[in-house]
C-alpha cells in the first residue's frame, strides 16, 4: 500500500484501511485542532518523532479495552481498598503531558515523541473539551497520570506516566470504570503493551474497530470539564 502525503490546507484523509502494513496510512498535515478530530473520528492517530514529519496511523490489529474486560488484580484491588492515591480529572491537563513527555521507557531515554506542537495541539483539544487527563496525587503530589481523546463512547488513550509504583494503572483502572458508568464501548490504546494486556487489553482487527468507529460518529461526546462530571471517589 502507498503512503498518502497530505496538504495542510485541505482537511481529509484516505480511507484508513488503506495504510500499508505497518500501519502508516499518511504523512504531512498539520496538528489543528480541526485536522486532529477529524482522525480521531475515522481512527487514525498522529505518531511520529520532533524530526519527522507528522505521521498518521491506522494498526492492524488495533489494541482495545472493553471496559466490561478490565482485569484488575487483587494487589490492584487492595491499593483501592486502602485508598493509596486520590484521582483527579481535567485539573492538570499540560503537566500530565509534560510528565508524559519525560517519562523513561523500556529502548528509549524519554516520551521525546511528544513534542511542543503536540503539547500546543492537545492544550486546545483540551480547552475545546475534548481531550482530558486523569490525575493521580499521594499527599496532594502529583506521581502519575495519563491523557487523551475523547469522542462520543470512545476514549482514545495517548499517553501515561508514573512516577511511583502502580500510580499510573490506579489511574487507568479509576478512568476505566468512570467510562464504563458513562456507557462508553471502548479505550483506544492503540499499541499492545504488557502493561495494557495485564489490565485486559487485547488486539482487535482493524475492520473491527473501524465499525466501532462509523457507529460512534452518531453518538454525542462527553465534553466540558471530567471533574464536574465525575466524584473523585474510586
Amino acid at each position: 500500500m502507498p503512503v498518502f502525503w497530505l496538504s495542510e490546507d485541505e482537511i481529509s484523509f484516505p480511507n484508513p484501511e488503506l495504510a500499508n502494513p505497518d500501519g502508516v496510512l499518511a504523512v504531512g498535515g498539520d496538528l489543528s485542532r480541526e485536522r486532529l478530530l477529524k482522525a480521531y473520528s475515522i481512527g487514525l492517530f498522529p505518531w511520529f518523532n520532533p524530526e519527522d514529519p507528522i505521521i498518521w496511523w491506522s494498526p492492524d490489529p488495533r489494541f482495545v479495552l472493553f471496559p466490561d474486560e478490565l482485569k484488575i488484580s487483587k494487589s490492584m484491588r487492595s491499593y483501592f481498598n486502602k485508598n493509596k492515591f486520590e484521582v483527579t480529572y481535567d485539573q492538570q491537563f499540560e503537566m500530565v503531558m509534560r510528565n508524559c513527555q519525560i517519562q523513561k521507557r523500556k529502548g528509549q531515554s524519554g516520551g521525546t515523541w511528544i513534542t511542543e506542537d503536540m503539547i500546543n495541539a492537545y492544550v486546545g483539544l483540551h480547552e475545546q473539551g475534548a481531550a482530558h487527563s486523569v490525575e493521580v496525587l499521594k499527599d496532594g503530589k502529583l506521581v502519575g497520570g495519563l491523557y487523551g481523546v475523547s469522542l462520543g463512547k470512545i476514549f482514545f488513550g495517548e499517553s501515561m506516566f508514573t512516577h511511583v509504583s502502580n500510580a499510573s494503572k490506579f489511574g487507568f483502572i479509576s478512568i476505566v470504570r468512570k467510562l464504563k458508568e458513562k456507557g462508553f464501548w471502548l479505550i483506544d490504546c492503540q499499541q499492545q503493551t504488557a502493561h495494557l494486556e495485564s489490565l485486559g487489553g487485547r488486539p482487535i482487527p482493524r475492520r473491527e474497530f473501524l465499525n466501532y468507529m462509523r457507529k460512534n460518529s452518531s453518538e454525542k461526546s462527553l465534553e466540558g470539564n471530567w471533574n464536574k462530571l465525575f466524584t473523585t471517589k474510586t
